[in-house]
């Protein structure tokens, strides 16, 4: 999977922060990553928990059309590659 280049869920050219994401975590038996920005990052796990990533897995397609993560792409789609901000995780 990727390592360098562009974040694997925005798809923007990667700054010189990054972190590496298990698509199907650790937890659950994940051993590939990938490469996203600190935000990216944040925003996935606020938005799915381990077990629903798991069931995703490295369907990215799927995480970029579940409705939250649409909204975020585009809201961050403009933002320097560094870019970061807090993370507000949703009311469940």
């Amino acid at each position: 999977m990727n390592k360098t280049g562009h974040c694997w869920l925005c798809e923007r050219p990667i700054g010189s922060r990054y972190e590496l994401h298990h698509p199907v975590p650790k937890s659950r038996g994940g051993r590939e990553t990938v490469t996203l920005h600190r935000i990216c990052h944040r925003t996935l796990h606020a938005r799915f928990t381990n077990a629903e990533l798991a069931r995703i897995g490295v369907n990215v397609e799927a995480l970029r059309e579940d409705a939250e993560i649409a909204r975020f792409i585009r809201w961050v789609g403009d933002k320097p590659p560094d870019f970061h901000a807090p993370t507000r995780k949703p009311k469940r």
